[in-house]
């Protein structure tokens, strides 16, 4: 088993790989401030998001909804994306394929 760094990837917002594999991956995003932001993008990658503690509000192409503990849903390949930190707290994706641009 190999442990992968916790990695800036944005103002106050860290994320670590905790599993990888060829045809998944499984990311925890921490946003530790009310405001912070996960940049709205886009990746060919089929995504899970799970939110385990906090608020957010998500963005998934014309679609915006507020998300909070024990909500999940699925965004689409190359649907673009993105959240904003409403109450500091953890969000677990899911991708497949694995992002090898995350290691």
């Amino acid at each position: 088993m190999t442990t992968h760094p916790i990695v800036v990837s944005g103002e106050n917002v860290t994320r670590q790989v905790l599993a990888d594999h060829p045809d998944m991956m499984v990311v925890a995003f921490r946003f530790s401030e009310v405001g912070a932001e996960g940049a709205l993008h886009n990746h060919p990658h089929i995504q899970s998001t799970y939110v385990e503690k906090g608020r957010f509000r998500f963005t998934v192409g014309d679609d915006t909804f507020e998300v909070g503990p024990g909500d999940s849903f699925v965004i689409p390949s190359n649907a673009v994306h993105g959240c904003v930190c409403l109450e500091p707290g953890k969000l677990m994706d899911c991708f497949t394929p694995r992002r090898d641009d995350f290691l």
